[in-house]
């Protein structure tokens, strides 16, 4: 390919090539990523984010962010902190400081009074059962209001004592009059304004009723002058809503285009479930490392820059996909081979003594952080008479092939030796308890003239050095790919029970000591794994992220 040839461009950026080459918005782009505070941002938010973000940064444009907060019931500061830090987390930055549509709720409040003066909305008394029986069906029209038709004058009345909070909550609405034979249910007379006299987390008790999603969010991007709203799918339907609000306020005229949703297998995207996972206690929290959550992927290990990476590979598309779990897998230890630091830990140790290695005598050896980096240095490890290593690696009637320790044969020591293994010690229940060998004392790494060529490596720790960890093994939450995907059942019959499995009794080598949550390493022939928040002082508690192959998606597809 030449390289002057242009670049595939997804149908976004090419609406907004279009949109350049004619002129509109004088060249302007400004795009916008518009979350509710109800909830933690998951992997499907960090897709919307990513295309907002890069697509202006492409374009030399800017992103706003603004929170969606017309529902006070399910709102929380806590949701707002969390959804700035995610984001900043990705490497992202908005333009200026975050906005709330509750900062314009006294503009939306005269575009419902303009509404009314126009006769193109009313109030209704209608209970809630009623209103949706008079919605009729897709295959049947809906029925006028008893109230549609109100005088102009009597609705104002009615709006301001709606706002004076003259009513009870749920006894009026103002709804839209727009038509209720409209084959778009959303556009059969949509509610726009409803009472709830509830404590706003930012507007205190200033308002009692407050704004649809479907009244705000249009008018937000217009009040902002965005210049593409870029929606997920979901939001098709509701297109021709804020189109209508829009026509009828003569409004700066924001252009909304669709994107196909991230969905990922056994991961799921509905903050009610998730919500459902975290208040009965199916997980310890919105950043518990098995929640498809940015702030549990990020406790986890997965670094930003494997997730943006992810995100890019994904694509851009119109219609609905599911993306396999191990494609997010491959780019997070993508990243990780090139940054995390490497280290040796033993999830179920087993000691072996080296007979002929001297009792007294202590080594220091040398290991180098990450041979992908040369710039991350080497760490010392000490060596002695005894050591740990897996029990999984030790097999007393060997079959053929099995490169690891066995009676009779020889294995290398990573970092240090290669060593001969001449005997076991085992309990009254079988189980062994020492492994004895001898080591080549010219075989050192690095230094090795023993001619010896041992065909299998193990890692290893040093008895008198090791120091003890907490280590959270950690498989899918759920155990079908889409444990929504039967209606007939309740997504959590397919929780997965084992999808944490707590290892107290693990060893590290001491250079871990000290490590700092979030320090992500490369725990050699085990996987990558993080440093989890719960560390503290004489405590270390690692995360696994991701194992160091992907041999999950071989068994899914058996």
């Amino acid at each position: 390919m030449s390289e002057d040839k242009k670049e595939s461009l997804n149908f976004i950026e090419q609406i907004i090539e279009d949109d350049l080459k004619s002129g509109k918005n004088n060249g302007r782009i400004l795009t916008r990523f518009p979350p509710e505070p109800n909830g933690y941002l998951h992997i499907g938010h960090a897709k919307a984010i990513c295309i907002n973000f890069e697509t202006a940064k492409k374009y030399g444009g800017k992103t706003n962010l603004r929170f969606d907060d017309t529902n006070p019931t399910t709102e929380e500061t806590e949701y707002v902190d969390s959804i700035q830090n995610d984001i900043r987390w990705l490497g992202y930055e908005w333009n200026g400081d975050a906005v709330y549509a509750s900062d314009y709720f006294g503009q939306l409040y005269e575009f419902a009074v303009s509404l009314i003066k126009k006769g193109l909305a009313y109030v209704d008394d209608s209970t809630p059962e009623e209103i949706a029986a008079m919605k009729g069906s897709p295959s049947v029209p809906g029925q006028d209001s008893p109230y549609k038709s109100r005088t102009i004058e009597e609705n104002l009345t009615l709006f301001e004592q709606m706002k004076n909070g003259e009513f009870a909550d749920g006894s009026r609405v103002l709804r839209a009059n727009i038509d209720m034979t409209s084959p778009n249910m959303l556009m059969r007379d949509p509610i726009i304004y409803r009472i709830k006299k509830e404590h706003h987390h930012r507007t205190g008790d200033q308002w009692c009723i407050y704004p649809m999603y479907d009244f705000a969010h249009g008018q937000s991007d217009s009040i902002e002058h965005i210049t593409h709203s870029l929606c997920s799918l979901e939001f098709i339907h509701h297109r021709p809503v804020y189109d209508w609000f829009i026509e009828k306020l003569g409004i700066f005229p924001s252009k909304q285009t669709e994107f196909a949703r991230m969905n990922v297998e056994f991961m799921i995207t509905s903050k009610r479930k998730l919500l459902k996972l975290v208040n009965d206690n199916y997980v310890t929290g919105w950043d518990d490392p098995r929640m498809p959550t940015i702030s549990g992927m990020r406790r986890r290990g997965y670094p930003a820059a494997a997730i943006r990476n992810f995100c890019d590979k994904a694509g851009v598309a119109k219609r609905e996909n599911t993306i396999e779990i191990s494609l997010l897998e491959a780019c997070v230890r993508e990243e990780l081979n090139k940054t995390a630091l490497r280290a040796m830990v033993v999830l179920d140790p087993v000691k072996v003594v080296i007979t002929n290695y001297p009792e007294d005598k202590t080594e220091i050896l040398h290991a180098e952080n990450n041979p992908e980096d040369p710039s991350a240095g080497s760490r010392d490890l000490h060596f002695g008479r005894t050591i740990y290593i897996e029990r999984e690696d030790f097999m007393e009637q060997a079959p053929p092939k099995y490169f690891r320790m066995t009676i009779g044969a020889d294995v290398r020591l990573k970092h240090a030796y290669i060593l001969h293994c001449t005997g076991i010690d085992k309990n009254q229940d079988g189980e062994i308890t020492t492994i004895y060998t001898t080591y080549y004392s010219d075989s050192k790494s690095g230094e090795d003239v023993s001619g010896i060529k041992p065909k299998g490596t193990l890692h290893w720790v040093d008895a008198d050095n090791a120091v003890p960890c907490e280590v959270r093994m950690y498989d899918r939450l759920f155990t079908v790919a889409d444990p929504t995907a039967d209606d007939s059942k309740d997504f959590l019959e397919f929780y997965n029970q084992d999808s944490l499995k707590v290892i107290k009794n693990a060893l590290m080598e001491k250079s871990l000591s000290e490590s700092k949550p979030g320090t992500q390493y490369q725990f050699l022939r085990q996987g990558y794994f993080c440093t989890d928040i719960d560390s503290a002082e004489g405590k270390i508690v690692f995360n696994q992220t991701v194992g160091l192959k992907d041999s999950f998606s071989k068994e899914v597809k058996k």
